[in-house]
């Protein structure tokens, strides 16, 4: 019999409630302390060491939409200030460490888990279905993203290596150092970097390695950032930016880099996204690509339904596996290198990146963005610092070379 801790008797009056608390029961892993819309509070408690967290339910029809779509659910009362918690990480670490106990919760509704799908397959990255979903994201302004973001403008995992010092920015460079020289790039190659954000790896490889660097993006907001950025730093004789979507791309370059770009490309487009990396090196060039990746073994049930991130963040976004990654490579007659992966560095970013964010809310609602709007970005921090550390999600770095 599971060890739950009842502080009192609390009410389900609904459906939904009397499934959540049936689930919750189950807990094998932690504490969680419950209180309800009336005040009362009961304790479930796992029968192993596991995360401790606490859940207000502010309003019961918050269960329903719970049950019905697991964690988009969850952000949405959490955004809507139905439900609340005095440390959503925490949460979040206690329905992973239980995610089979809570299966009926976390996989939501099948029905709904099904619209979800049919509402990503809606949002295809076709050129212009590209063009939008990444609007959807990083077009919400310059301003909102340099408040957050360290110096460097680099919105993807830092590599915290010994001599970082606990910097964000000279772990960013780390990670931009580690690549560079994986790949041995010299001053005398040209480099193309298929999605090439707010230039910061321009920049950064440009001063320190003398390299000539090709950018391309589809965001206009980043290319303008980028291209005043390289211009203020005097390297416009090195470095070309342009709005170029990879399917356009033509020429060959000694060396390219692609840092977290795949996950926007789609599954029906990596061979494509491969195809076009191998086209644009020269016999015996080498690439690197950043990628958040899932395991492999969770890939058919992930690819099945959309999750909150594929509906409030990146829209029409889709993460591989290592191993998928490494056959589309193989299939598109690219030697492939072992990975290397970092996932807890990812972890450790995304944290950073949630104390800025906090550290900064006031200038960001002087931008326009309301608490709505906050609430919904705070969670998507939360949610991945949690599946990083869970080793849920990966992010790696694959290396691929054109051999002939």
């Amino acid at each position: 019999m599971n060890p739950s801790e009842h502080v009192a008797h609390l009410p389900a009056p609904t459906y939904s409630a009397r499934l959540l608390f049936g689930v919750l029961s189950k807990l094998r892993k932690g504490r969680l302390a419950v209180t309800s819309p009336e005040g009362v509070r009961r304790v479930f408690t796992g029968p192993e060491a596991g995360p401790s967290a606490d859940l207000e339910i502010r309003d019961w029809k918050a269960v329903g939409r719970m049950v019905r779509a697991a964690e988009i659910g969850v952000a949405e009362c959490w955004r809507d200030g139905l439900i609340a918690t005095s440390d959503m990480t925490a949460l979040l670490r206690l329905c992973e460490a239980n995610q089979q106990a809570l299966e009926a919760v976390w996989y939501g509704n099948p029905v709904v888990a099904f619209l979800y799908r049919v509402a990503h397959w809606l949002r295809p990255n076709t050129k212009a279905g590209s063009r939008r979903n990444i609007h959807a994201h990083y077009d919400l302004g310059n301003d909102f993203y340099a408040l957050w973001l360290d110096r460097t403008m680099t919105y993807s995992s830092a590599l915290f290596t010994q001599g970082t010092d606990g910097s964000l920015e000279r772990a960013q460079e780390a990670k931009y150092e580690r690549m560079l020289d994986e790949l041995g790039v010299e001053s005398g190659h040209h480099v193309l970097e298929v999605g090439c954000g707010w230039g910061g790896f321009a920049e950064y490889a440009v001063r320190t390695r003398g390299c000539r660097w090709t950018g391309i993006t589809i965001s206009q907001a980043q290319l303008d950032f980028a291209r005043e950025r390289i211009r203020r730093a005097g390297l416009e004789g090195r470095v070309e930016l342009r709005f170029q979507d990879y399917r356009d791309l033509s020429g060959q370059y000694d060396r390219i880099v692609s840092v977290e770009m795949i996950e926007a490309v789609g599954e029906r487009w990596w061979p494509a996204y491969f195809a076009r990396l191998r086209d644009c090196l020269v016999p015996g060039g080498r690439a690197m690509i950043q990628a958040i990746t899932i395991d492999e073994a969770a890939f058919a049930k992930y690819r099945g339904t959309s999750d909150f991130i594929r509906e409030y963040i990146f829209p029409g976004g889709m993460l591989a596996s290592p191993e998928r990654l490494a056959r589309h490579g193989r299939d598109a007659g690219l030697a492939v290198r072992e990975p290397f992966r970092f996932g807890p560095h990812y972890a450790e970013t995304l944290r950073r990146w949630r104390e800025a964010v906090d550290a900064r809310e006031r200038e960001i609602k002087a931008l326009g963005f309301n608490e709505r709007f906050l609430a919904i970005w705070r969670f998507y921090l939360h949610y991945c610092e949690v599946g990083f550390d869970a080793r849920r999600i990966d992010v790696i770095h694959l290396g691929l070379e054109r051999t002939a």
